[in-house]
């Protein structure tokens, strides 16, 4: 699942636990899931923002070679 899905569902749980009154139960299901989705967008975004940071460091690296 990509970041962009995860923060979709993320945003159609919130939703229905802010618009709907639900049963305990499927507000616990929706709950654990968006907990779950949270995690996965987290995790991706790491991954992502180390990415950037290391390609930064090989753009300055080769920015210093070259002065």
């Amino acid at each position: 699942m990509s970041y962009e899905e995860a923060i979709k569902e993320l945003e159609s749980i919130i939703t229905k636990l802010e618009g709907e009154n639900l049963p305990l139960k499927t507000t616990q299901e929706l709950f654990e899931r968006a907990n779950e989705l949270a995690k996965l967008a987290q995790e991706e975004l790491s991954k992502t923002t180390g990415k950037l940071f290391k390609i930064k460091k090989e753009l300055d690296t080769i920015t210093e070679e070259e002065v």
